[in-house]
């Protein structure tokens, strides 16, 4: 009997899901619990693991196709069934049309002529999910090309028609994939470095070691150099993210209110506490924490920050939950931290940490990317001095913290004087919904966390 791969259920407000990418092919031998395939909802994209070993006998639901939660994706069987279909015979040793029933060996295409050459297809490789397919006109048939390989050859981005095989009768192998994708970058790399007027070392060099600015750009530039003048399919979570982005403006009247805050007591509480507090809770200790704790503080004293709209009501929030933006390689997600007013510092730390661990490596629950009453996004992180962050829905505000830089500021010390000193400053950004908060409300509350994290008492948090 047949092992059905049904949609899984991912979360308890999810009714259906898109199939985003097949990681098999029909034919192909697949182990129990070994990923199979991938989907997409609208809260979270995920691996789907075999439900049995054996070999995936139909797909039934193509990529991009989006079905009920249950919903039969495709079957796993003992493949006695389609045996005469997986039985593929050696391109080297048998170039004839095939006979009435039997299977044609897949192929790679034969190379493009140069007079056609000049017009490459900018359309990424869809894979197919035929058991069997005949050769198309013109193609060469003396390379075999496994699943894995065509796989391999998609996610590198590489033509097959351009290689020659090096295996047995001539067959494409993974080597030969990746030698194509290594020259290639190459290539772009020499382009590039010939545009910024500096010899290209070889690829397996790190140029970074050396400190260029110029040489890392030359290197980031061949690394994307795959993605100029192509087209590519939005990912089922690019497609979600783009919809709620614009949703979001279109509910919501937002606007941005920015303070400057100096956190030069938050650097030197940190830089005293960093060593013994990763020893002590097992997480090391980032800025982010002490921003956190000092906005669910405030929020406690603004409620009005932490609420959300229903018809013509508003709806005031009993706890403090607050999604962190993390970005991931998938793309930007909005993990939870489930009341965070009741948390110290300590909690907080372990919290983002591990909500963002799972978030990257995508192990975290639909459940957990929902339920905030209050965004923060760290802009910062990669040395944005502020922006105009977009308000998570249904929050009624977002967060935004910038980069930390220091500059010149006026202090004034115990007898009245004031004195420029070299201080630690850093950008606060709230988005809120116009509708319900008024600026004056906006600016009571970003003054609230700004006092709080220039007063800077943390240290009995952090172990001081």
């Amino acid at each position: 009997m047949s092992a059905q791969i049904k949609m899984p259920a991912l979360g308890e407000s999810v009714t259906e899901g898109t199939v985003t990418t097949w990681l098999k092919q029909v034919g192909d031998a697949v182990e129990a619990d070994e990923p199979i395939l991938e989907v997409s909802t609208d809260k979270v994209d995920t691996e789907v693991p075999a439900p049995a070993a054996g070999v995936l006998e139909s797909i039934e639901v193509g990529e991009d196709e989006t079905v009920a939660v249950g919903t039969v994706l495709g079957y796993i069987g003992d493949g006695s069934s389609s045996s005469d279909e997986q039985s593929v015979p050696d391109c080297a040793q048998n170039t004839s049309s095939p006979a009435p029933g039997e299977t044609a060996p897949v192929c790679a295409p034969a190379p493009v002529p140069a007079e056609t050459a000049s017009a490459p297809d900018t359309h990424p490789q869809q894979p197919s999910y035929a058991s069997s397919a005949l050769p198309a006109a013109g193609t060469d048939c003396t390379a075999y090309v496994t699943p894995v390989v065509r796989r391999l050859a998609k996610e590198l981005n590489v033509d097959l028609s351009g290689i020659t095989g090096t295996g047995v009768g001539g067959r494409i192998r993974r080597q030969d994939v990746k030698a194509a994708a290594d020259a290639a970058r190459q290539a772009a790399r020499e382009k590039a470095e010939a545009a910024l007027g500096t010899p290209a070392p070889s690829v397996h060099t790190s140029s970074c070691a050396a400190g260029s600015v110029k040489a890392e750009l030359a290197d980031k530039a061949a690394a994307a150099a795959a993605l100029r003048g192509t087209r590519q399919k939005m990912t089922g979570l690019r497609k979600t993210i783009a919809k709620r982005m614009t949703e979001s403006l279109q509910t919501s009247a937002q606007l941005t209110t920015v303070m400057e805050v100096d956190v030069t007591r938050i650097v030197a509480l940190r830089a005293k506490a960093k060593d013994s507090f990763a020893a002590r809770e097992g997480v090391k200790l980032t800025y982010l924490p002490f921003f956190v704790k000092a906005a669910t503080e405030a929020l406690k004293a603004h409620p009005i920050i932490n609420s959300s709209v229903e018809e013509n009501e508003i709806v005031y929030h009993s706890g403090q939950h607050i999604g962190i933006a993390v970005d991931s390689p998938k793309g930007l997600f909005v993990p939870v931290i489930r009341n965070a007013g009741d948390l110290n510092i300590a909690g907080i730390s372990r919290a983002i940490s591990d909500l963002a661990k799972r978030t990257r490596d995508g192990s975290i629950s639909a459940g957990e990317l929902s339920g905030s009453t209050f965004t923060v996004t760290n802009t910062g992180s990669v040395g944005a001095l502020f922006d105009t962050p977009i308000i998570n829905q249904p929050n009624v505000a977002i967060l935004g913290t910038g980069a930390i830089f220091k500059a010149p500021g006026v202090v004034m010390d115990q007898d009245g004087n004031e004195t420029i000193s070299i201080r630690s400053k850093c950008f606060l950004a709230i988005s809120y919904d116009h509708r319900i908060i008024d600026g004056a409300d906006a600016s009571r509350y970003l003054r609230d966390v700004k006092m709080r994290l220039e007063e800077a008492d943390f240290g009995a948090e952090i172990g001081l």
